[in-house]
């Protein structure tokens, strides 16, 4: 029933607050974290109460860290979403049959044109036995200035999806060298 939709989410939802509220994190950080729990509680609107014909968005299980991707001794918390089609996000949107990635690195600058090595999303329809590792890219430009977020639109079929996100990120800082720093693997599991 929708017990079974809401708790996990509810509890993934109280475990970005437990670490909003412990992290020491910057204000400019916090305020986007909040930002998005707001949004994914629905406590601002949006978000999932989520009606049958809305996009289903599934938040990865747990936050990953990428160590010194700020700056020197500053590690940056990478949130992870899957969104399943048809859906508005990310830009063009999934469509019946696929899923949308999200990846956004809290803290960061926008992304650099070139990544290397990038951040890629692995899947497996656990129905259908489909599979495929995608790249996340900026093409949607989600956060043009930054922090720096990550998508992709996966041709995943209708059935149950795991996926785990993982990988690197070069971010530009203004009048700075790029800056490339490795996130933890962090897992998702959603229904198209």
């Amino acid at each position: 029933g929708p017990a079974d939709v809401a708790s996990p989410q509810t509890a993934l939802l109280d475990q970005a607050r437990v670490l909003l509220a412990t992290l020491n994190l910057p204000p400019a950080i916090k305020a986007t974290l909040e930002r998005i729990i707001t949004f994914l509680d629905g406590s601002g609107g949006g978000g999932p109460e989520l009606p049958q014909d809305g996009p289903a968005i599934a938040q990865f299980l747990y936050p990953t860290i990428g160590k010194g991707c700020i700056g020197d001794g500053a590690d940056s918390v990478g949130t992870a979403l899957a969104v399943a089609g048809p859906a508005q996000l990310p830009p063009p949107g999934p469509a019946a049959g696929q899923a949308g990635f999200v990846f956004t690195a809290l803290g960061t600058k926008a992304p650099t044109g070139e990544q290397n090595p990038p951040m890629t999303v692995q899947w497996l329809n656990l129905d259908t036995r489909q599979s495929a590792i995608q790249t996340l890219t900026d093409e949607a430009k989600i956060n043009p200035g930054g922090p720096a977020t990550l998508s992709a639109i996966a041709n995943t079929g209708h059935g149950r999806v795991v996926a785990v996100i993982s990988g690197s990120l070069t971010t530009a800082a203004e009048g700075a060298a790029p800056r490339t720093c490795t996130f933890m693997p962090t897992l998702g599991f959603f229904t198209v």
